[in-house]
Order: C-alpha cells, then structure tokens, then sequence
C-alpha cells in the first residue's frame, strides 16, 4: 500500500497503474479477450477510520481493482466556531487499517496541497462548487452555513483527481449523500455514486468519528435518537404516513433522555431534501441532536411500496425460470431485466454494429424504447418489445446469447437500463433477476437471494434447454467452458461485478428442481415479510 501526499505523486501513481492493468491485459488477451477488472474506487474520508468506514471500503474492494481511499479533514466545511482543529487526526492508525482492508493507495494531502486555506468557505477566494440551494438550507444546512459547499467543492476535486469509476458514501449521511449524487447528475460527472448502509454499534448509534468525544454514558444515552427513528418505522410499518405522527413517535421516546438537545427532526425526500407531508413513496426520516458539544446525526428511509424480491447469480443457474415461479406464486410482477440487455444485443446485431463499438451501442441504447408485457405463458410470462418489434423469441438465440455479457457490461447500457428499471420498482411488487440486482439496482430490496450452481450441473440445464429449443447439439464440455468463461468475465467486468450482496442468501441448486427451489425462496419471503 502507498502513502501518497501529493497531487503529482498520485497522478504518477493512477498513470503506472493503468499501465499496469494495460500490460496484464496484453497478457491476457490469449486466454480470453475484452473482459478486465480495471475499475478505480475511491472512498472519499476525513480519516479517523471506523467500522463504517471500513464497509465502504470493503465494498469497493469488491468492486474495483484498484481502492483509493483520501483522508482529508476539509477546513472548507467547517463553520468557524466549529472543530476544524481539534477533529481527530488519527492518519498512523488509519494506515494500519486501510492496509488491513486491502487499500492500494491512501492519498493524505494538506490543505496547502488541495490548494485550499485553512479558512472556512465564506472566507476563502478559491473556485467553489455551489449545489442547489434547495438542497443545502435545510437539515444540516440551517446551522452548518457553508458547509455542503465545502463538501461539494473537495468531493469535486477529489473526483477531477483520481477520476474513480465509482465512489463510496454512507447512508448516514443522507444530506451530503443527496447533494453528491445531484452534483454528480448535474455536472454530467462520469463517476458512480454507490450508496451504502449506515454501519451501527451494538447499541444502534451510528458510527461517527466525533463518537469519540462522547463517554461510554453520553453512547448510551445516544443511542435514544435510532431508537426514535425505529419506533417511527415500527408507526410507519403499522399504517402511519403522516409527517406529523412520525416526528412526534421520534420527539417521544428521544425525549427520554433529558441531555439530548434535538436539533431538528424531519421527513424530507432522500432524492431532493424537500419536505414532505406525507410518505407517498419513499421518505427520509432524519434527525440531528447534540449531546453536550457533540453533535450528531442520523436518519431512516421509510419506503411506502411492495416488497421487491431480488434473485442474482452467475449464467446458467435457473434465475429467470425461478424468478417466474416466485412471482407467480406470489402474485408480483416479474421484471425480466436480463431479457431487456438481450432486446438491446438483438437491436446491436441487427444493425449490425460492431460489438465493441461503445459510442455507437450507448447512442442505440438511449434512443430505443423496450417494453415488457405480462402474458399467462410461465414459461414466458413477460413479451418483449423493441422499438415496437416483439423479440420476446429470437433474444433466447445462441448468436444473441454468446454476445449479451459484452452488451451487458458496458456502462452507457447499464445506466439507460438500470433508469428504467429502477423507474418501474419504485412502487415495489417485483420479483428481478440479474448479475446485479440485489447490489446495484435494487441495494433496498426487501429480500435478496444469490442463486447458484456448479459448473457442470449448468452446462446439463444448458444443453437441456438447446435441445428443447430445437437446436442444433452443442457439447458438454464446450458448454462448461462457455459457462466458467461467462462467470470469469461477469465476475470480473468494469461495470456492475457479479457479486453475492451481503445481506443476500445464497441457495445451491444441484440437485434440486424448479418447484423445490421456489418453496425455498417463497418460505424465506414469507419468513421476512412476518418479522417485518
């Protein structure tokens, strides 16, 4: 792991490492072409490491080739009656975790380096990045003046530094989490901005590194403001919308300890920050409070919709025909996300465009219009449409198989589609399969399976299929070398990884059938929805 303090001395470093990923891609390029795991991560921090942290860093582990994670401790987002000075700088310890966690790089520049005084926004002369003001004056923004400036601007740069393929934030921080994905938007920024859960103690507080100022009592005493939020969620659960109802069940049991001083309490849209009324779809119920000087925040996210069943897992494994079963057995809707990535593979063939024309395929993809329709058929229970054509048969061809994990993995696609998607599952009532729908479309679903089997037993299932299909024999041993290949290159691609998500449970397939694999997942559905 390096240690990097200067701005020349990381870009020499990003240089040498996208040389490096170019020549084991060279030497790749015998075995198997085109598919290589080169993305760049960044976990953008203020050091004085914690467990949350360190999930944002193990996701992006997961994730890239290379992790970059900044420790940077912004005078930019300090008020000046705030803790600039004395907010912990713990860079030695942080060093041991970050290498612990597998980090390639830690950049720890000052802010001389940053080109940014020790002065807080309102004084500096430097070029800022100013987000709605919409977006900054409420929640946090009423007492912290500046400050998601100061965030904006850092993060930006930080961004136009490393240039990350994906960037990593808490949910903790829903305001700022907000403000950097709209900046992002805004600014047409070619970053991924992934959203992670807020990592808690044992007694619910989340991790924060001015958590350290509070004594093992004031922890405890803390730990009242998630409580209020869970006792919100419990009210939210039980039939109770109204904005009003859902603060007054948080006031009511914060209130309880007499030394927290609530700063505000609010439902606001996670989205946009505007206040809302009433939880139509989604709402964020957050709160910040002090506890002496300290101060802190957290928050919950309140979704009004069905619950949305995600089923990953690598080629081969049944995903689409279990899928179908579940949602029939369940009465939700099956949202056939793979059959949306073959439509546009169909498409790209069809005009005969060359696989690996990116800028060609991104404009094709953002100019068709795919539509699924239900149908009775459970072998095919959704029709497929492109651009007005029905292509619900010929994207199950060999051809568009054999070339729908290149189309797949390129990035343009997967944002236009995963739009789409992701439009369609905000009222909930779904069941989605994918390599990445548990961790990328749908992180907030309900429930997550990974669906899996061995190499072998899916060649079988294969083969089975492309008989039935009438085609024409493959053999089995090619097949086991498709599908191992297949998991390599999904497994490994810049855009979207196949990974199990964390709080998934995996179900092995081999000698199981469809009906058996189904009652599993509709037991485990059942068993969520009763805890709930």
């Amino acid at each position: 792991m390096r240690l990097l303090t200067t701005v020349a001395a990381l870009r020499c470093y990003l240089t040498k490492r996208c040389s490096e990923n170019a020549v084991t891609e060279d030497l790749r390029l015998d075995e198997i072409t085109g598919w290589y795991q080169t993305a760049v991560g960044l976990v953008p921090t203020m050091g004085n490491l914690h467990q949350g942290h360190l999930s944002l860093i193990q996701r992006a582990r997961q994730e890239n080739s290379t992790v970059i994670v900044s420790i940077f401790v912004n005078p930019l987002q300090f008020a000046p009656n705030e803790d600039y000075q004395r907010y912990p700088r713990t860079l030695e310890q942080d060093q041991k975790l970050c290498e612990q966690a597998g980090v390639d790089a830690i950049f720890a520049p000052t802010p001389e380096e940053m080109a940014v005084p020790q002065k807080s926004i309102q004084e500096s002369k430097v070029t800022q990045v100013i987000p709605p003001s919409a977006m900054m004056t409420g929640l946090c923004g009423r007492s912290r003046l500046g400050h998601f400036q100061g965030v904006a601007t850092i993060v930006t740069k930080l961004f136009n530094l490393v240039q990350p393929d994906r960037a990593y934030f808490g949910q903790k921080d829903g305001q700022q989490l907000a403000i950097i994905k709209r900046l992002v938007a805004d600014l047409n920024l070619p970053v991924e901005i992934v959203a992670c859960p807020t990592v808690r103690e044992a007694s619910g507080l989340a991790f924060s590194s001015r958590n350290q100022y509070l004594t093992a009592t004031a922890k405890e005493q803390a730990a009242a403001l998630y409580r209020g939020l869970q006792r919100a969620e419990a009210a939210f659960i039980a039939g109770d919308r109204n904005s009003n109802k859902l603060i007054a069940v948080v006031q009511q049991e914060v209130a309880i300890v007499s030394t927290i001083l609530v700063e505000y309490i609010e439902l606001v849209d996670p989205t946009t920050l505007m206040s809302l009324e009433k939880v139509e779809e989604e709402g964020m119920l957050a709160i910040a409070a002090r506890l002496g000087s300290t101060r802190l925040i957290d928050n919950i996210i309140l979704r009004d919709r069905q619950p949305i069943i995600a089923i990953d897992g690598p080629a081969g494994a049944g995903k689409s025909t279990v899928a179908r079963q579940v949602a029939a057995n369940l009465g939700l809707v099956y949202l056939d996300t793979g059959a949306m990535y073959r439509a546009v593979t169909w498409l790209v063939l069809q005009k005969g465009i060359a696989i690996d024309d990116e800028c060609a395929i991104a404009e094709l993809t953002n100019l068709c219009k795919i539509e699924l329709t239900p149908t009775q058929d459970l072998q095919s229970s959704v029709r497929v449409w492109i651009n007005g054509t029905d292509v619900t048969q010929v994207i199950r061809t060999i051809e568009v198989t054999s070339q729908v994990s290149a189309i797949a993995a390129q990035s343009a696609v997967r944002q236009a589609l995963v739009k789409q998607q992701q439009s369609w599952g905000k009222k909930g009532g779904l069941v989605a399969e994918g390599r990445d729908i548990g961790t990328h479309v749908f992180p907030d679903a309900e429930v997550k399976i990974f669906l899996t089997a061995s190499v072998s037993e899916r060649a079988r299932r294969r083969q089975e299929d492309f008989h039935k299909q009438g085609q024409s024999a493959i053999n089995l041993e090619q097949l086991e070398r498709d599908i191992a290949e297949r998991d390599w290159k999904d497994s490994t691609r810049k855009v979207s990884p196949l990974q199990k998500a964390a709080d998934a449970i995996e179900v092995q397939t081999d000698g199981l059938d469809v009906s058996e694999v189904t009652a599993q997942i509709v037991n485990y559905y059942q068993q969520c929805l009763s805890q709930c």
